[in-house]
């Protein structure tokens, strides 16, 4: 049986454990920004992780991903989110993700898994049949309308199941 330092060594050792791991959880974690801007969140489903990827997006970045988050949400009411692979998906529950978002160093890029299928089509064209984009820049006048249009168009389709 230990004796009583032993103990009291190892009770030490619990407190101060438990401090540290305390002091980690509460404490803000940096996010990295991986090449060309983008945001290195961990794969998680929720709305948190999504506005974790979005409260990360570099310069003017973060203010266009706080209207695109608002624009989806508004259009598809109860929408699922997640972060998946360093990028926000969003889709309906049972139908699978419709659309992503990736920051590059000098434009957001939208994907439609399945915008060939809207009217009219996005106008960034995809090697993956199908899809479609819409390359937002810092210069774009965003148009909102057309993209609550395309988003609504897009959640009533089949999504793509990741």
């Amino acid at each position: 049986m230990p004796g009583k330092t032993a103990q009291k060594k190892v009770k030490v050792a619990k407190k101060t454990a438990a401090k540290k791991s305390t002091v980690k959880a509460t404490r803000p974690r940096k996010v990295a920004l991986l090449s060309g801007g983008n945001p290195q969140i961990a794969k998680a489903y929720g709305d948190a992780p999504v506005q974790a990827y979005i409260e990360a997006m570099p310069g003017w970045k973060r203010d266009v991903g706080l209207r695109l988050d608002a624009i989806i949400s508004r259009a598809v009411p109860g929408v699922h989110k997640a972060v998946k692979w360093n990028s926000p998906l969003y889709g309906v529950e049972g139908q699978g993700w419709f659309l992503g978002v990736h920051c590059f160093t000098k434009h957001i890029k939208v994907a439609f898994f399945r915008g060939t299928s809207l009217r009219p089509v996005p106008p960034g064209e995809s090697k993956n049949e199908g899809t479609r984009y819409l390359d937002i820049r810092e210069s774009d006048a965003l148009d909102e309308a057309q993209l609550a249009a395309w988003v609504k168009q897009a959640s009533q389709l089949p999504g793509e199941r990741m």
